[in-house]
C-alpha cells in the first residue's frame, strides 16, 4: 500500500467520524481503527491531530466544489445555474447522515483556538462566496446579489442541521428567486 493510499483512507475516515461525532470526540485510535491504518503510518503523514483536521478539511472543499459542479452539470440557463446551488442543498440536507456544514461545525469546535482552522474555514467560506459571485455575474445582476444568496445558503446549512428538517434548503431558493427577480427587475429599471 502506497502513502497515498494510507493518506486517503485516513483522511476519509477522520472526516466521516470527525463529521459524525465532532472533532474533539474522536481520538486518534478510533482514526486508526476506522482507517486500517497504523498510528506510526498516520503520524507520518500528519504528525498532528491538527495537521489531519486541515486535510479532512481540504478533502471536504473537494467534495463541496465538484459537488456544486456536479448540481451545474447540463444546466445551461444562468438563472437557474445559480438556483441549483439550493437544489445542491436540498439534496445534501436530505442524507441520512446530514450534520450541518464541517466548516462551521469545526470552526466551532476550533476556530478559537486554531488559526489554521480558522484561515482553512474562511478560505472556504470565501471560495463559495466567489462561485456565487460568478454566478451572479453569469446573469448580469448587480454585484450585491452575490453575499445576499451565498448567506442565505449558509443560513439555510445552519437552519437544517439545528432543526433537522430538510426544507431550509428550499426555503431559501424561494428567497433567492425574490432576490435574484428584484435586482434583476431593478437592473432593467435603470438602463
Amino acid at each position: 500500500m502506497t502513502d497515498k493510499d494510507v493518506r486517503t483512507r485516513v483522511v476519509e475516515a477522520a472526516d466521516r467520524l470527525f463529521y459524525g461525532h465532532g472533532i474533539g470526540r474522536v481520538g486518534m485510535d478510533a482514526v486508526r481503527d476506522a482507517a486500517g491504518a497504523s498510528l506510526k503510518a498516520i503520524y507520518r503523514e500528519f504528525p498532528s491531530k491538527e495537521d489531519l483536521v486541515i486535510a479532512v478539511l481540504e478533502h471536504r472543499h473537494q467534495l463541496w466544489t465538484s459537488g456544486l459542479e456536479s448540481a451545474m452539470a447540463g444546466i445551461a440557463e444562468p438563472r437557474e445555474r445559480l438556483l441549483a446551488v439550493y437544489d445542491y442543498l436540498a439534496d445534501w440536507f436530505d442524507e441520512d447522515d446530514f450534520r450541518g456544514c464541517g466548516f462551521i461545525n469545526a470552526f466551532a469546535e476550533l476556530g478559537a483556538d486554531s488559526t489554521r482552522v480558522a484561515e482553512a474555514v474562511r478560505d472556504h467560506k470565501a471560495s463559495f462566496q466567489r462561485y456565487v459571485d460568478a454566478l451572479v455575474g453569469e446573469i448580469g445582476a448587480p454585484t450585491s446579489l452575490g453575499p445576499q444568496l451565498a448567506i442565505l445558503a449558509e443560513g439555510a446549512q445552519t437552519s437544517a442541521a439545528i432543526s433537522g428538517a430538510p426544507d431550509a434548503a428550499l426555503s431559501a431558493r424561494a428567497a433567492a428567486e425574490v432576490l435574484i427577480d428584484v435586482a434583476m427587475a431593478g437592473r432593467t429599471d435603470h438602463r
